[in-house]
């Protein structure tokens, strides 16, 4: 599992189990186009800026990434 001490959590992403869900994080100690880090099960990480994470949220609010989500 990934290191997460020092960080802010904003989110976990299922939640309903013990298995080391997907997290998102802020880290205020980073340089600025490190800044948001996601985590997985598996221990990695993505760590990106506001800027960054701000288009994924827009894409997502507009829809762009539905067809990811579905089986």
């Amino acid at each position: 599992m990934t290191d997460t001490n020092g960080l802010e959590p904003v989110a976990t992403f299922c939640g309903e189990c013990n298995c080391g869900c997907p997290q998102l994080f802020v880290d205020p100690n980073a340089p600025a186009e490190q800044r948001i880090i996601l985590t997985d099960d598996f221990g990695q990480r993505v760590q990106m800026s506001y800027d960054q994470f701000s288009n994924l949220v827009d894409d997502a609010k507009a829809g762009r990434l539905d067809g990811i989500a579905l089986p």
